[in-house]
């Protein structure tokens, strides 16, 4: 009998990031609804976050209003959560599972977003369908310039 491969490279979709922003910033903008409604998504989306509950088992719901005008629901719920280092969630319609990871490097973090489909075929439908490999990278870029904004603007 063959052993049978164990990886999973043939459903993950990862992007990696240097991102110009210490850590602590970097988590805020991931973890407050009002930071990440304003960069969460492709060019072109919004976002209203209805639920936020950002400990293991707390939900995640928002609608992502597309520039097509179409609103798209997103339920997730939160699978592990360490401050500063890493969140996991649970993503439903389609299902997925996705992990960030945070490394504080000096005044940078650099970014790992790990995202896990059910299956290869599945993770072929919702890249070629939504473009989601393209849509992770406007998302990643999004968050870097929110970061930037954030850095340049004095908080209270």
């Amino acid at each position: 009998m063959e052993n049978e491969k164990s990886s999973t490279h043939d459903r993950e979709l990862i992007i990696t990031r240097k991102l110009n922003a210490p850590v602590e910033l970097v988590w805020e903008v991931w973890t407050q609804p009002e930071h990440i409604a304003k960069w969460w998504g492709p060019n072109g989306f919004t976002n209203t976050i209805t639920t936020m509950d950002l400990v293991p088992g707390g939900v995640w719901e928002l609608v992502m209003h597309g520039p097509d005008g179409k609103d798209y629901q997103n339920r997730s719920i939160f699978k592990e959560v360490i401050p500063l280092k890493k969140i996991v969630y649970q993503h439903f319609a389609p299902n997925f599972l996705t992990t960030v990871a945070f490394e504080a490097q000096g005044e940078e973090t650099f970014l790992r977003w790990h995202m896990l489909f059910e299956s290869a075929e599945q993770m072929i439908r919702i890249v070629k369908s939504a473009n989601a490999a393209e849509g992770l990278k406007q998302n990643v870029d999004k968050l870097s310039v929110y970061l930037e904004r954030r850095k340049a603007t004095p908080q209270p």
